[in-house]
């Protein structure tokens, strides 16, 4: 049994980095909807109330019964959960004369209570909240302040269960990995022995005993996710998994052949189908993104399904879905708004029959690449970028042909190579490079010339819900674009995108 912080959310756009904090301290974590608490198990050692969009003063507002919960556990709110526990225990919530959001100074800092040990006066703390808790419980205790927030923190008398205004997940919380370690660690008493080394070893066994001598087929990207998904039902079930890494003719150069030979040095049995001309047809005339997308979904799904049927008595369907696709799939708010289409999120058509393992679906991005290092998957796959599904498909902008393909993989190619040689592509979270639809005037020799222009596109992140433009350096800017124009025959001009997500997306379809 595996002990763990159960988090309830009620809607934050930082529920997800509550978890992440939890984890990172080696501690196993879930996030559940408010309204759809799970059972409360001998493994769960303590409940984090997160924040929301929501006013408790709102008669809708969604309430949980924390002082239930308290009865046998610790309790941390969140700025909202810290609200609702003040309101539901008799103290009052009133608009902010204020709205306070951003850094502020957290002072008359009681550190003789266990969630703030090592927290002093005036340490910067992240507020984000337009309602404020005029009176705590009357049985709980101020615990901290800030100049303008006199109920900053409390906690209630004789139990341990605390109420904080602020925002500890975020990073402008200095103290934050602190203040959340003190609740997980030594109030909620958790052991930290949920380790990357302990999680491979225990998926492994359940998925020896889930899949016994059952085939398993599964449709490599060459990404993290489905690499050391895969790695783990192989080290479960070995020759019983049969991998098919598709080359839809999208990809980028090199990369189908590089790809291949990475995973025979993992002793995965992968089959690879040359299906380019396939994805061409298709794709033939397609100028709108959605219609590209779907066009080359479907396209993977009939090459896939021709080939799984040539694996006889294929039960399962091995995929890398990852926690967050998880958390979404039941958030409070219900799925996101469609955005773009992925081309394999949600598995495969019912026609298929197969019953879908996902040893992933627990783990966030960076435990991934943690997983993958217990696993001794090459650094070369692990440290990888992210890179779409429908591949350069959705980087070329307008109708796809294989002649755009080729001047995008040269350019591509030229691009992700400068950054490897110049120590810059572990500094980055993605990048890509996209044909736009237009051309230029430009003047090569004694000549006119009317090409195509090429944007170069890199940015920062931690998980791709939010990012920044990658600031690079001018001088390696100019000499990418110097080798591009001079080597990439149809390409005069090269610019660099500097959006940032939101309100652009990373890509740029």
């Amino acid at each position: 049994m595996t002990e763990q912080i159960l988090i309830l959310d009620f809607g934050s756009q930082f529920t997800q980095l509550i978890a992440r904090r939890v984890r990172e301290l080696n501690v196993y974590c879930e996030i559940h909807p408010f309204n759809k608490i799970p059972p409360i198990t001998a493994d769960i050692k303590g409940v984090i109330l997160s924040g929301s969009p929501c006013s408790v003063r709102d008669e809708d507002a969604p309430i949980v019964d924390w002082q239930e919960i308290a009865k046998t556990l610790p309790v941390l709110g969140v700025c909202y959960g810290a609200q609702m526990m003040a309101q539901m225990g008799g103290g009052e919530v009133a608009p902010s004369s204020i709205r306070e959001y951003g850094r502020t100074i957290l002072n008359k800092v009681n550190n003789r209570y266990a969630l703030f040990k090592d927290v002093a006066d005036d340490t910067q703390v992240w507020m984000s909240h337009s309602d404020t808790i005029a009176a705590p419980p009357s049985n709980a205790d101020i615990i901290a302040s800030t100049d303008t927030v006199k109920v900053a923190a409390f906690k209630i008398k004789e139990k341990p269960v605390y109420g904080i205004q602020f925002h500890p997940e975020v990073t402008h919380t200095v103290l934050g990995k602190t203040i959340i370690k003190n609740f997980v660690v030594d109030i909620c008493e958790c052991s930290q022995s949920w380790t990357p080394d302990s999680f491979a070893e225990v998926t492994i066994q359940e998925l020896k005993e889930k899949l016994g001598d059952d085939k398993v087929i599964m449709g490599l990207s060459g990404g993290v996710d489905s690499s050391v998904a895969a790695t783990l039902i192989h080290h479960a079930i070995g020759k019983n998994l049969y991998c098919i890494f598709v080359d839809n003719g999208l990809l980028r150069k090199g990369e189908f052949e590089e790809v291949l030979e990475s995973y025979k040095g993992l002793g995965l049995n992968v089959v690879g189908v040359d299906a380019k001309d396939r994805f061409y047809d298709a794709l033939k005339g397609l100028t709108d993104p959605e219609a590209k997308r779907k066009a080359i979904g479907k396209t993977f799904i009939d090459v896939f399904d021709a080939e799984s049927h040539k694996v006889e008595g294929a039960k399962w369907l091995g995929q890398g879905t990852i926690y967050p696709d998880v958390i979404e799939s039941v958030s409070v708010k219900g799925p996101s708004v469609t955005i773009k289409s992925h081309h394999n999120v949600g598995g495969l058509p019912d026609f298929m029959k197969l019953q879908v393992v996902e040893p992933l679906r627990l783990l966030f991005k960076d435990g991934v690449r943690e997983v993958g290092k217990a696993l001794n998957i090459p650094q070369n796959i692990l440290g990888r970028h992210p890179f779409p599904g429908p591949g350069l498909g959705i980087r070329i902008l307008g109708d796809v042909t294989p002649e755009k393909v080729q001047i995008l993989q040269e350019v591509d190619a030229i691009f992700i190579n400068g950054l490897k040689n110049s120590g810059l592509y572990d500094k980055v979270w993605q990048a890509g490079s996209m044909l736009l639809p237009v051309q230029s005037v430009g003047v090569m020799g004694d000549e006119r010339t009317y090409e195509r222009v090429v944007a170069l596109r890199a940015v920062t992140s931690v998980d791709g819900m939010t990012a920044d433009w990658a600031h690079l350096p001018y001088e390696f800017l100019a000499d990418v674009s110097n080798e591009i124009i001079n080597k990439v025959k149809g390409v005069n001009r090269v610019v660099y995108d500097i959006s940032s997500k939101p309100p652009a997306t990373i890509e740029w379809e």
